[in-house]
């Protein structure tokens, strides 16, 4: 399903939907970020989703990390909190959904690379190449939080 994101955008789609959804920052012992190929934006991203009835929100990284890259890791802690209700995904369905993300720390602890449905590639990506790949504002922003090993979790 083909999606366009809005941020700030006075000409977007009003909201119709809010859906709690996780991502996951993974590194590696080499320090690079554990990146998909998004095949509803064609864009680069961290791995992550929705939540699921019946599921802890840990559960939630644990099995979208899985799903779209193939990896197994060990949730740590939240890195920040992404609720701007300017930032709007409008889905070729009708659906048009509020930002509502959770970030999150995670340790590889094991799995092989696998793309999905969801992820035409995925790369472990050093921290000084991801200006050249084409990632979303609001996912490097996320990035950017984790990278950056804060006291408290970013709250916005």
């Amino acid at each position: 399903m083909a999606r366009i994101d809005y941020v700030d955008d006075p000409d977007a789609p009003a909201a119709n939907s809010v859906v709690p959804s996780v991502v996951a920052v993974v590194r590696d012992d080499r320090g690079r970020v554990l990146l998909i190929h998004k095949t509803d934006n064609d864009l680069w991203a961290l791995p992550g989703g929705g939540h699921e009835i019946g599921e802890s929100i840990v559960d939630t990284v644990v099995r979208e990390v899985k799903e779209e890259t193939g990896f197994d890791v060990d949730v740590e802690t939240i890195t920040g909190t992404y609720t701007n209700p300017h930032h709007v995904m409008a889905y070729d369905d009708g659906e048009v959904r509020q930002q509502f993300s959770i970030a999150f720390r995670a340790r590889l602890i094991g799995g092989r690379a696998r793309t999905s449905s969801e992820s035409s590639a995925v790369e472990w990506v050093h921290p000084d190449d991801l200006a050249s790949l084409d990632v979303h504002p609001s996912m490097r922003l996320r990035i950017a939080h984790a990278l950056e090993d804060r006291d408290t979790p970013f709250l916005g």
